[in-house]
């Protein structure tokens, strides 16, 4: 009879001949027949001639980049650095311009009073907030990779970096005693005090500022490290819940701006509730100029905005509602007065020109450090995710290393001229944009520089209030993303209760502290996930070589004496116990327990034959002339009773009959075991040892084990872990799963009743104990490794 090899082989050879003939080999529709050879892996590696790879040294690497300079590399290069120069000698002039000037006009405008109202949310004077929204566009311009982008103040980043501003520069700190009835806090002593404001601003901005060079640090040398792909650990439900719950606390940060109420500064776990409670305290002392012109722009904002979203596409330009509302709400504090008769709180100064760069308080480093490095994450991770989907609808690339650097040096160059953390706002982007794109960047900072050189003593008898709300109503793309929360937990629980618990976390204890505890509790599910992996048990569709779950499928039937076994998911230290306990459920019984049973069996056995009180026959095994099954048998011993020996041997029985011990041996119903590995991506150290030791369980008691479906990768680590010895050869690794049921299929088995064995019958003529009683030469196995730790605790 030909074997499947040949019968494959000569198909093969067939279909190739008709192939070289220019015959075309015709399937039935939606059908498709394979002839090949059943290929274990070494067999596959012999025919496909598997190339070893090589890795290259870290100088040989070094050797290929810096020992191939040319004129080309060296444009690459330059190009790379500075992407601007890429893509600027093609800009279409006539196709581009005029919608970048309309783009760079609003977008001007309106960055420059965000600027304004988000220098609040880092509790600095408005005009530095100017600065945030002019520095950042000129240096992104060169080194950025997006041209669609806006780079400047975002309120999540600006509300981190003034937590960091209270926490070390607090109100507190800057109080000096009153005289007489003026206007001022009293102290716990009873002494009436005053604030120096001009000190308190100063530091403040030195303690923003220097926390802006460390974000651009630590962002620059996240780049030069190229690790742009840790940025990935931040999931869209993480983003969302923390994005979410900074709306919640830049909301009841500008509320008391809002209601012009006193408050104390607060920091830390709480603050949003301390801050609630004391404008709840405080709200009778509110002004009433201030209030309606918040709310009244709160209102107006937040309508207009929606008629911009409604009608976007017939509308060219979206109505820049921001900029209207700033210049009527300035002119009308100006002509009634607004400060003097009503005692509204205005902007009150901003000062012509820039302030005079200087450097960062280093001294404040070890303090700002962990607060830097979740703002340099969050403003990065914002910022890309904007550039990546503009960048797709405008079919060009962006390297998430190359803005690291962009946004690292932005920050820098930001920190040195008292300015504030950069990142982009996702309302300034669409209106970039919808109407422009490329030079629009550039353009927008040659309008904030007018508003900084000349246009911002306009704008001093503006309400803070009015700023304030203009920051509130820009919130309301953050806040509507608690809609998608039951829309997530249809789709997967797991996600939503990541966005809830970053969402909480963020809430109680603070942006910094929140979003790592969101991280960490992200992090653990997907440990959970891959420690408790989905397990199953495959079955053969009729007809096909399509194996499946047998819970998914009706028509799908087990291969008898076969078990085949999916895990789907990476095996490693924590979750191999759960694979192994999950494989043993699978199969039935306990390979470990089975062996045990098996050797006190043949222990019995042993004493009996020895006893003369059972003998060995063609027939079987059977009792002795004088004893029959219902007579106590002397030669039966305690299954305690070791005698102080080892009696344990490797006798072919036949474990399916009834033995002539009382001994409960498992019985094991399959001859072979399939483990499909194809979800499988890696394993480690100590699941391949653990696996090894599986596979050497089953191979002890006659079942034979295969693992299939290994990609290449897993595959040199089980070379390079030794996965492979003298008992687990390559041998037993195959294609696929049904390369190795067609292989155990094809194997002449031996005859499942094996009734007497020849050490058996040779027992009955041979007295000598020593031929059982030697001590069986064990293979390592797990019960042997729990042995072994067990006396290294001792």
């Amino acid at each position: 009879m030909q074997s499947v090899r040949d019968i494959g082989n000569r198909c093969s050879d067939d279909l190739r001949a008709e192939s070289a003939a220019g015959m075309e080999y015709c399937a039935p529709e939606n059908q498709y027949r394979v002839a090949r050879p059943i290929y274990s892996h070494p067999a596959l590696e012999r025919e496909g001639e598997r190339l070893t790879r090589t890795e290259k040294t870290l100088k040989q690497r070094l050797s290929d980049k810096c020992g191939s300079c040319s004129r080309n590399r060296a444009l690459k290069t330059f190009k790379g650095v500075f992407p601007v120069f890429d893509w600027l000698p093609r800009y279409p002039i006539r196709e581009w311009l005029s919608g970048d000037i309309i783009s760079g006009i609003s977008i001007g405008l309106v960055c420059s009073l965000q600027g304004l109202a988000y220098g609040l949310l880092v509790s600095v004077s408005p005009v530095y907030g100017l600065y945030s929204a002019f520095f950042p566009l000129l240096t992104y311009f060169l080194l950025g990779t997006s041209r669609h982008i806006s780079v400047g103040p975002f309120p999540v980043t600006c509300l981190m970096v003034g937590s960091m501003v209270l926490t070390l520069a607090p109100e507190d700190h800057f109080l000096l005693p009153a005289n007489g009835t003026s206007a001022g806090n009293v102290s716990d002593a009873g002494v009436r005090t005053l604030v120096d404001t001009e000190a308190m601003e100063a530091r403040r901005i030195v303690v923003a500022s220097t926390m802006t060079v460390l974000v651009g640090i630590i962002q620059v040398v996240m780049g030069l490290l190229q690790v742009g792909f840790l940025v990935r650990y931040l999931s869209d439900p993480l983003v969302g819940g923390f994005t979410t719950a900074a709306a919640c606390h830049v909301l009841v940060s500008q509320l008391k701006t809002v209601l012009s109420v006193p408050t104390n500064t607060h920091s830390g776990p709480f603050s949003i509730f301390y801050t609630l409670s004391d404008v709840v305290v405080n709200i009778r002392h509110s002004n009433m100029a201030d209030v309606v012109a918040g709310l009244l722009t709160i209102a107006v904002v937040m309508v207009v905005k929606e008629i911009n979203a409604r009608f976007q596409h017939r509308i060219p330009v979206p109505i820049p509602i921001e900029v209207i509302v700033t210049v009527l709400a300035s002119g009308l504090s100006y002509f009634v007065d607004l400060q003097s008769r009503y005692g509204a709180n205005i902007v009150l100064s901003i000062p012509r020109g820039f302030a005079p760069p200087g450097a960062p308080d280093t001294a404040l480093f070890p303090e700002l450090l962990g607060a830097s490095v979740s703002t340099a994450v969050v403003a990065y991770a914002v910022a890309v995710s904007v550039a990546k989907v503009y960048a797709a609808k405008h079919d060009y690339t962006i390297d998430g290393n190359q803005e690291l650097l962009a946004f690292g040096v932005s920050n820098v160059f930001c920190g040195c001229f008292s300015s504030f953390v950069a990142s982009t706002a996702l309302s300034r982007t669409a209106i970039q944009e919808s109407t422009g794109g490329g030079v629009a960047g550039v353009l927008s900072a040659l309008i904030v520089m007018v508003v900084i050189l000349a246009l911002g003593q306009l704008l001093e008898p503006l309400q803070k209030s009015v700023l304030a709300a203009i920051v509130i109503a820009n919130l309301k793309g953050m806040f509507l993303q608690v809609t998608q929360v039951p829309k997530l937990w249809r789709q997967s629980p797991a996600d939503c209760f990541i966005w809830l618990s970053t969402c909480g976390a963020c809430v109680v204890l603070g942006l910094d502290v929140g979003l790592l505890v969101g991280l960490l509790f992200q992090l653990g599910t997907v440990v959970v996930r891959t420690q408790f992996p989905a397990c199953s048990t495959l079955g053969n569709i009729p007809g096909t070589n399509l194996y499946r779950d047998l819970k998914d499928y009706k028509h799908i039937s087990e291969i008898p004496g076969i078990k085949i076994f999916r895990c789907s998911s990476p095996v490693y230290f924590a979750n191999v116990d759960y694979f192994k306990d999950r494989l043993r459920a699978a199969v039935g019984f306990d390979a470990v327990r089975v062996f045990k049973k098996r050797s006190k069996a043949l222990k019995k056995i042993h004493k009996l034959i020895r006893k003369g009180q059972l003998k060995a026959t063609e027939t079987g095994l059977v009792l002795a002339e004088d004893q029959s099954p219902g007579m106590e048998n002397k030669g039966f011993q305690s299954d305690h009773d070791d005698g102080g020996r080892d009696y344990r041997v490797d006798v072919p029985v036949d474990w399916t009959a009834e033995l002539p011990v009382k001994v409960s041996v498992p019985r094991v119903d399959i001859h072979s075991l399939v483990l499909d590995f194809s979800a499988v991506s890696f394993l480690d150290v100590v699941a391949v040892n653990r696996l090894r030791l599986v596979i050497k369980e089953f191979l002890r008691i006659g079942v034979t084990v295969y693992v299939t479906s290994c990609h290449d990768q897993v595959l040199r680590e089980l070379e390079a872990m030794v996965f492979f010895d003298d008992v687990v050869t390559k041998d037993l690794l195959f294609v696929s799963v049904h390369d190795a049921v067609l292989h155990i299929q094809s194997q002449a088995r031996t005859p499942a009743h094996d009734v007497i064995s020849e050490q058996l019958s040779a027992l009955q003529d041979n007295k000598d104990p020593c031929l059982f009683e030697k001590d069986e030469d064990l293979m390592e196995t797990s019960d042997n490794q729990h042995t072994a730790f067990h006396g290294l605790s001792n």
